[in-house]
């Protein structure tokens, strides 16, 4: 009799100890996954700024303004531009259409 109280006593210490180091082990994984998240968080937060500062920087006005401050390109006068229409076919063999 002696022998199984002692067996089924340490049936409940060990059963216990497992307990235990379940719960530590899960605590431990809420803390890493709280943490993960939130850092999660700081990241689209800072995608959300690099995303404005991308429009911010590629925004026609600065462009336009970079380009004549810095390079010293001006637009074509007028007579320079050429415009050229598409959807015709070709009136020439020979040529792609």
């Amino acid at each position: 009799m002696i022998r199984a109280d002692a067996f089924l006593v340490a049936l409940v210490v060990s059963s216990a100890l497992g307990v235990v180091a379940a719960q530590h082990q899960a605590r431990k994984l809420f803390s890493e996954l709280e943490r993960e998240q939130a850092r999660a968080q700081g990241l689209e937060v800072e995608w959300g700024q690099l995303q404005l500062e991308q429009s911010t920087w590629a925004a026609h006005a600065r462009v336009e303004k970079i380009a004549r401050e810095r390079i010293g390109m001006r637009p074509p006068a007028p007579g320079q531009v050429l415009t050229v229409e598409g959807g015709h076919e070709s009136a020439e063999p020979g040529l792609p259409k």
